[in-house]
């Protein structure tokens, strides 16, 4: 059973940084992207970052400048550095892996960033 497991969420003033990390288990494969994606109370999910296995990152124009996301293949892991965090970027966080035919999620992570 793939399980993606996330952690590093958490409260952080506005200006602050946060480390979140998402290691997917009970998969031998690579996936072919994996990513972040966050929803608000009151809106939508929306995709803040995406990375294939050996390709260039992808960002949302919100975060660009600020954000980083990176993975592990080895580990099937991958991380988001969020840098200058704005309340704007409050919302729970999901990590997101999918390949042909597969596409997992994980139960979200919570960050609060306070003004």
């Amino acid at each position: 059973q793939v399980q993606l497991a996330e952690s590093g969420g958490g409260l952080v003033q506005a200006g602050g940084s946060l480390r979140l990390a998402c290691a997917a288990s009970g998969v031998t494969s690579l996936f072919g992207v994996m990513g972040w994606y966050r929803q608000a109370p009151g809106k939508q999910r929306e995709l803040v970052a995406s990375i294939i296995s050996y390709g260039r990152p992808d960002y949302a124009d919100s975060v660009k400048g600020r954000f980083t996301i990176s993975r592990v293949n080895a580990k099937n892991t991958v991380y988001l550095q969020m840098n200058s965090l704005k309340p704007e970027d409050t919302a729970v966080y999901y990590c997101n892996a999918r390949s042909v035919g597969m596409n997992y999620w994980g139960k979200g992570t919570l960050v609060t960033v306070s003004s």
